[in-house]
């Protein structure tokens, strides 16, 4: 079997629909899981013992369990007990924002206990409120140590959009199997899929990378 270039560069048009459902999906999820995960960060780090241990459950659920037996409960298992039903890129979209919260929220509570806990006592000393202090002097320092984690986070998110392809979602992988099964020439059209997720990657560690180096800290 010899590569057909043709076939090849005719895929690209409907990879490229599927592309843009696959960003769609991580440019909304990804931000949401991030606002998510470090409100539980926040609460495992400082919140009292009860209220912590709620959220240490919380995330040993969903870290402990694969992400596709969530995106298949949130999908399938919710209409049938609480009657609520979601269509497949919302469902889609809440399975990713709480699994990556899950995750998130480790790497934020590890960037807060690596604060030195005098820039804490420090502002607390000048009269600032708790929340002020950890808005304006401990969130800044612990985002910027955060920086290379949450980036290899954010493209595991979106390489974890692949398996909306279980509930139907219309992204890249999705529409690579579609036209797959239309053309009979799988070599071409994965090799396409994966030249679109490795620039889609690669431009976003491009960008976290520009992020780093402009927010960088000794």
């Amino acid at each position: 079997m010899t590569f057909d270039w043709s076939a090849f560069f005719e895929s690209f048009p409907g990879l490229l629909y599927g592309a843009r459902v696959t960003l769609f999906v991580t440019l909304v999820s990804l931000p949401a899981g991030l606002l998510l995960g470090a409100m539980v960060g926040v609460i495992l780090t400082y919140a009292p013992t009860p209220i912590a241990s709620i959220a240490q459950v919380y995330v040993g659920l969903i870290r402990g369990t694969p992400m596709v037996v969530q995106i298949m409960f949130i999908f399938f298992g919710l209409p049938a007990l609480m009657d609520v039903r979601l269509d497949g890129l919302t469902a889609g979209i809440v399975a990713l924002v709480i699994n990556s919260s899950a995750y998130l929220a480790e790497i934020v509570r590890g960037g807060l206990l690596a604060v030195p806990r005098g820039l804490q006592e420090a502002g607390l000393a000048m009269g600032l409120r708790f929340g002020q202090v950890i808005r304006y002097i401990v969130g800044p320092v612990a985002f910027r140590r955060m920086i290379p984690a949450l980036g290899n986070q954010f493209v595991i998110g979106l390489k974890d959009s692949s398996l909306l392809i279980v509930i139907g979602v219309g992204e890249l992988t999705r529409t690579g199997q579609e036209i797959m099964t239309d053309t009979y020439r799988a070599v071409e059209v994965w090799f396409a899929v994966a030249i679109i997720y490795l620039a889609m990657i690669s431009l976003m560690a491009s960008l976290l990378k520009s992020l780093e180096k402009h927010v960088r800290i000794a």
